[in-house]
């Protein structure tokens, strides 16, 4: 007889329910709650603020008794849904925000269920994410031998596909050696409208914020072709080393998508990596109205997007797709022992994920996009994507017949910047009622847009992703921002 058998040992646990009955009756509560949460957003206003008790309520000790499931929920149900961001509202319109749908919420219970990790070995979660990648490479026109993997969103895939463009144009193998043993100092491209992430990337990665050039844009607010053409010419000259163009498919600021086929054509024949961050943008492709004004995107060395804003399943969920798999592979290929691979057995399955990107960790995010791509259809996204886009011109149609109202950039696709305005006002006085129009657009619950400068001047941003979105709500937002600001004009410190 053992000593635990002898009972010399505490018993053994786990983390199973001890009543699964109980469990499950709660289960279907909690559904049937997210359900009526869901089905009933539209009633509710669209964000409110945290009241500081409720704040301050979590401000407790770490538990270390256990509570009862039931009571966790609760306090859940009452101190953390009521507070949300507001993004699966039809009348959020701030950032670019995807609003879910209620089958990704269930494809998100499978996932969490099976608690897969898709860093690699060989299970039917891998296949799935492949499949994924396999279905995207062909509908952005990429050849089979692309590689691609799925992150929790663009700003992870840019740093990747960055990661992956210096290991391919570096003069040394910098991924042992460091930037630093690089003879010329390499030299990355994307215009002024870039997305944060792209800076925030080069810094990561060792290259320097100051090593992305910022080229200017021109009216259309696109990347101007002809001073790019320029400041890679001074690079050389000065001894630099231009290794890569960021292009944009769909600006965060106003929608402007590059002229990608003309990037193509010049990275082509400089010999730079010609990244694309498509992180919204790039889903326009399942729209047959709105594919050409992605002509060139097929030309991408690689390319970042997102499944989380216009195909609207639940965050995270980015992809990054990279034309030489090779290349892909050999910027983070490890060969650890202890991730050894085998010809069969778990640890088969052929190449790992691991082993095209930085996380070892990796969730089953593929499986929502999955649901998502079979339940709705992609002719069903693209319809919707053109509604947005649609949606974005009336409310643009809204503002240019209001005469307290005015555009501030075109609109391309489905983001419209605007503004309240007023005569005899200072520059610094309307910037000024104008955020004060979106906080209490904010606050008050009616609707939730962003702020924005455009050429020095404050404005609003509305951008529409949001497959809840009626005409009606965008109407509902211009009346507001008329009615706040001639309310904003009357308060003292304006």
């Amino acid at each position: 007889m053992t000593k635990a058998e002898a009972g010399g040992l505490p018993p053994e646990q786990a983390l199973d329910p001890e009543d699964w009955p109980a469990f499950r009756k709660l289960a279907h509560a909690m559904l049937d709650d997210m359900i009526d949460y869901q089905s009933g957003v539209g009633e509710r206003k669209v964000w409110r603020p945290i009241p500081p008790a409720v704040r301050q309520s979590l401000h407790e000790p770490p538990p270390r008794a256990p509570q009862n499931l039931g009571l966790v929920y609760e306090r859940f149900r009452t101190l953390v849904l009521p507070y949300p961001t507001g993004n699966i509202h039809p009348r959020f319109f701030g950032w670019v925000h995807g609003a879910g749908t209620a089958s990704g919420m269930l494809a998100e219970l499978l996932a969490a269920a099976m608690n897969s990790n898709l860093g690699g070995r060989d299970h039917m979660a891998v296949e799935v994410e492949r499949q994924v990648v396999g279905w995207w490479r062909e509908i952005f026109g990429l050849p089979e031998s692309a590689s691609g993997l799925l992150t929790s969103g663009s700003a992870m895939a840019n740093l990747t596909a960055l990661a992956v463009a210096r290991a391919a144009k570096a003069p040394v193998d910098v991924r042992q050696q460091g930037v630093a043993a690089a003879p010329e100092r390499l030299i990355a491209y994307a215009s002024s409208e870039v997305h944060g992430s792209v800076p925030k990337a080069m810094g990561v990665l060792g290259l320097g914020e100051a090593a992305l050039r910022r080229v200017p844009v021109d009216a259309a607010l696109r990347l101007d072709v002809a001073a790019l053409k320029a400041a890679i010419a001074a690079d050389r000259a000065a001894g630099c080393r231009p290794f890569c163009v960021i292009a944009t498919a769909g600006t965060v600021k106003s929608g402007a998508i590059d002229d990608l086929a003309t990037l193509g054509a010049l990275c082509q024949a400089e010999d730079l990596w010609f990244h694309v961050d498509g992180a919204f943008g790039a889903l326009a492709i399942l729209s047959p109205r709105l594919k050409p004004l992605l002509e060139g995107i097929e030309q991408a060395s690689s390319l970042a997007f997102d499944f989380h804003k216009w195909l609207n399943v639940p965050y995270g969920a980015g992809c990054l797709l990279v034309r030489d798999g090779k290349a892909h592979r050999q910027a983070f290929a490890s060969t650890e022992s202890y991730l050894g691979r085998a010809s069969r057995g778990a640890a088969g399955g052929g190449d790992w994920f691991w082993d095209f990107g930085i996380e070892l960790s990796r969730p089953f995010r593929a499986l929502k996009v999955w649901f998502a791509m079979k339940e709705y259809g992609l002719d069903r996204f693209g319809r919707l994507v053109e509604q947005n886009c649609a949606q974005a011109h009336y409310l643009a149609d809204l503002v240019a017949a209001d005469p307290h109202l005015e555009l501030l950039a075109p609109v391309n696709l489905n983001i419209v910047c605007f503004r309240y305005r007023a005569g005899g006002m200072t520059p610094e006085a309307l910037d000024a009622v104008n955020q004060e129009i979106i906080l209490d657009l904010h606050e008050q619950g009616i609707a939730v847009p962003s702020g924005v400068a455009i050429a020095g001047r404050q404005g609003i941003r509305a951008a529409l992703v949001n497959h809840r979105t009626r005409r009606a709500d965008l109407k509902a937002l211009a009346e507001a921002v008329v009615r706040l600001g001639a309310a904003a004009l009357g308060k003292p410190a304006l």
